[in-house]
């Protein structure tokens, strides 16, 4: 990869990014925990592909722009520019049931006889399991103003049902080698496609693959000790993300290894996993001493009952191919992530915020 294909500048463009994630993570958990079925017909549909329900009139003015700008944005640190979601646009006279199982739908209600402007977001409408938005307003400017209002919570609610997507199929199909090593010598459990294989296994570290001649997926797992706060910092990660790279992910070329590439600004996020303490990161890996780069996303869990960090670093290599729907998929993978000392980790963080 070349040192222009890199260096994404429409990451600074992308307004929110934090309040998108904080609410994502909040959508994204409430979903998982609710176990209900639902009978309905199966979703169709492209992986992160939205159907927008708006009249061409609309479509082709303000509401059509602020819905490109959002839900159609460039997806975040990727070495080349990909829609967030791909959009399709089908007139409201045309939406009939071949649209209506869609996996994701978004419908845009612009009318005089909306007496309030509303935003309604429910699952499972047509089909399952499905995501749909109704936006109501009476004109443009009504629509435009209760729109932007909701965009970070429209966007989380989309992308939390295509991870939620990703990890159901997970949890019926994955790769019981990896989960059983990862269950007895780590402490941890993980869920991830068949086909991937352990490439290399130390104390406190894994790493495990899917390759085809055309693309790799890979997730390092490796684990250090918790000692403070500084521990979750963005500087600290690094450091002890790299130090492990180098250590243990070599290159074809003599002397060539995984890094960070630092020429980007990493985006770093707190969060709450499954309860516990967490940090995302995102960003893109390079090799050194060599041209290999691509995509990549980590999950950083405090394992106060172990008094560890864990860590789950996702990444991607797939040379001329877009990358998105390859990195949410080890996305998903990362956050099926659970600690088998749950109980013992949430009692524990429980008692220090009482104590805070």
């Amino acid at each position: 990869m070349k040192t222009s294909e890199i260096i994404n500048t429409n990451t600074m463009k992308h307004k929110g990014y934090l309040l998108i994630i904080s609410a994502f993570a909040m959508i994204f958990f409430q979903s998982c925990s609710d176990d209900g079925q639902v009978l309905h017909k199966n979703i169709t549909g492209k992986a992160n592909e939205l159907v927008v329900v708006i009249s061409n009139e609309f479509w082709d003015g303000v509401p059509g722009e602020v819905i490109k700008n959002t839900l159609g944005q460039s997806q975040l640190i990727l070495p080349q520019n990909e829609p967030m979601f791909d959009l399709v646009n089908v007139p409201r006279e045309g939406f009939k049931s071949i649209f209506k199982t869609t996996r994701n739908i978004l419908q845009v209600n612009i009318s005089s006889s909306v007496s309030e402007p509303q935003v309604t977001m429910k699952d499972d409408v047509w089909a399952y399991p499905q995501a749909t938005v109704i936006v109501s307003a009476k004109n443009s400017e009504e629509f435009e103003s209760i729109y932007t209002k909701n965009e970070n919570k429209i966007m989380s609610y989309f992308l939390a049902a295509e991870k939620e997507r990703l990890i159901m199929n997970y949890n019926k199909y994955y790769e019981k080698a990896v989960y059983n090593v990862l269950e007895k010598d780590f402490n941890v459990t993980m869920k991830v496609p068949p086909g991937f294989e352990i490439a290399d296994q130390k104390k406190d570290f894994i790493w495990y693959k899917y390759e085809t001649p055309d693309i790799s997926q890979g997730i390092i797992l490796y684990t250090f000790p918790y000692v403070s706060d500084s521990a979750f910092t963005e500087n600290y990660q690094v450091r002890v993300r790299d130090s492990v790279l180098k250590a243990n992910i070599p290159g074809p070329t003599k002397g060539s290894y995984m890094a960070t590439e630092k020429r980007i600004i990493q985006l770093n996020n707190y969060l709450e996993h499954h309860g516990n303490y967490a940090s995302e990161m995102r960003g893109l890996w390079r090799l050194m001493n060599d041209f290999m780069g691509g995509p990549y996303i980590s999950l950083a869990v405090l394992d106060a009952a172990n008094q560890r960090v864990v860590v789950a670093y996702g990444y991607v290599y797939a040379p001329g191919k877009d990358k998105r729907n390859y990195i949410k998929q080890v996305e998903a993978m990362i956050y099926s992530l659970k600690l088998k000392d749950q109980e013992k980790s949430k009692k524990i963080q429980d008692e220090i915020s009482m104590g805070n």
